[in-house]
């Protein structure tokens, strides 16, 4: 008998000296991966990875602070942008829980005021799918050189959007809103009779001991809060000013990766709330693009094949506010969970995600590249068409470097804003070449062709742009423009 136990004492300790080494591996892949990241400019943030629900990995990387130098940490802060739409979420399950609100009755069933004519046709539902209609603020022409920087009540804001024409019937198509968003920020004031913001750290953040997470306000010090920068190349410069009542319940908290960490394991509990409401928030509602992505309630969720693994399903979503993005991904069947939170403004966070959640299933993964976008940006920039275009050609035989399509797109509006349509047009067309079933790579060599004055070109674009992409209204606009007779 005593023979017996101790077999199996070290049958046990063998199992967890062997886990403990396969976590060791991952979080050392994890580390070179991203370390590689920073190193070519495409990582500036926190990190976290827990795998079976336990922390394997946490890390900062580059600055929270670049004047003063000050590095990045796991307990450093950062602003979530869209990520805050989970919370967002839950708060108003949590009020559909308590008999407070229904789901399917019209929003002016709790905002009186709100324009009938819109109000009466948009349910709850609507606003947390994404399905409502209701134009997304933050593509209004003005918003960023103007509607932005300036102070809002949500009463106030509400009144920018709420009398414009719906973009759809409620509940016919996804059309992702931070608008419908915000109206659900108002909605849980009216109903609470709390700000958004003191609603939050009650059902929230103070049971959950999120201490490090909150409503992001300029003006407030703010101990451990990352600066927020954007890049225009390879230059890095201040993020320009968001007023923070605007992205308000869309977009408007900041945590870290550690707080975020309590946040993924309280989801596994009904702490918060019941199974039931819980997993309301995560079924796939409205399919998205005609793939296997879909949303629930403050969440995108998909069916994703690992290798030869079976499907797993991933529950995610990410964040950009100026100067930040941000990814936080779940994985409930192995209670996997990957956080990145960067402050250098867009950059390939999901191509992060997927190569470690590669990671974390033993399987294999592409390595960083060198973005050649940003090395064309200069060229282009300061030695003209004909050099730009040679060093692409040099360029793109070169293993380290990647190209990579929203970094393309990014440096051929910056040759556009500046004047230089011929170099913008090149770069699109790069891009072009490079993902010819992308839609929006058509769309911007359109758009690129129509500011050069080729409006042939433009249309045959925008046309292709259709054809690979139906839902590309504001290409639709455009080509009905320039195809009037």
């Amino acid at each position: 008998m005593k023979n017996s136990i101790k077999l199996i004492a070290v049958c046990l300790f063998v199992q967890l000296f062997t886990i403990n080494l396969s976590a060791q591996d991952k979080a050392k892949q994890i580390d070179q991966l991203l370390t590689k990241y920073n190193e070519y400019g495409q990582f500036n943030g926190s990190a976290l990875v827990s795998e079976n629900g336990k922390i394997i990995f946490k890390k900062g990387y580059g600055s929270a602070n670049m004047e003063w130098d000050i590095p990045n940490q796991p307990d450093t802060k950062f602003r979530l942008g869209s990520v805050s739409k989970q919370f967002t979420s839950l708060l108003i399950i949590k009020l559909v829980e308590e008999g407070k609100i229904k789901l399917d009755v019209p929003i002016t069933t709790y905002l009186p005021d709100y324009p009938k004519a819109n109000g009466d046709k948009i349910t709850i539902h609507n606003l947390l799918t994404h399905t409502s209609g209701i134009p997304n603020f933050t593509s209004f022409p003005n918003f960023y050189k103007d509607l932005s920087r300036n102070p809002y009540s949500p009463e106030e804001f509400v009144k920018t959007f709420s009398n414009l024409p719906l973009e759809f019937t409620p509940g016919e198509k996804f059309s992702y809103s931070n608008s419908g968003y915000f109206v659900l920020g108002y909605i849980i004031e009216k109903i609470t009779g709390k700000s958004y913001e003191q609603y939050l750290q009650e059902i929230i953040f103070t049971p959950l001991k999120m201490v490090n997470t909150g409503y992001d306000h300029s003006d407030i010090i703010l101990k451990n809060r990352a600066a927020g920068y954007e890049k225009h190349g390879k230059v890095i410069v201040n993020a320009s000013y968001i007023d923070m009542s605007i992205p308000y319940a869309a977009g408007s908290l900041y945590s870290t990766v550690e707080d975020l960490y309590l946040w993924d394991q309280a989801l596994y509990t009904t702490k918060l709330l019941s199974q039931q409401s819980m997993d309301s928030m995560f079924k796939a509602y409205i399919p998205i693009g005609g793939g296997e992505e879909s949303y629930g309630y403050g969440w995108f969720t998909s069916e994703v094949k690992i290798g030869a693994k079976d499907k797993v399903r991933i529950i995610e979503h990410g964040g950009g506010i100026n100067g930040f993005n941000t990814v936080l991904s779940r994985i409930p069947a192995n209670k996997n969970l990957v956080v990145l939170l960067n402050n250098t403004g867009g950059t390939v966070l999901g191509e992060m995600n997927e190569a470690i959640r590669a990671i974390l299933y033993n399987q294999p993964f592409n390595q960083p590249k060198k973005s050649m976008a940003f090395e064309l940006l200069d060229v282009y920039t300061n030695q003209g068409l004909a050099t730009g275009t040679s060093t692409y050609k040099k360029l793109k035989t070169d293993p380290t470097y990647g190209i990579k399509e929203e970094d393309m797109n990014q440096v051929g509006y910056q040759l556009l804003q500046s004047g230089k349509k011929k170099e913008a047009i090149e770069i699109f067309k790069i891009n072009v070449d490079t993902f010819p079933k992308s839609g929006n790579t058509y769309d911007s060599l359109g758009e690129a062709y129509l500011a050069d004055g080729d409006k042939t070109l433009a249309i045959a674009n925008y046309k292709k742009s259709l054809e690979l992409n139906p839902k590309n209204e504001s290409g639709k606009k455009v080509l009905e423009e320039l195809t009037k007779k």
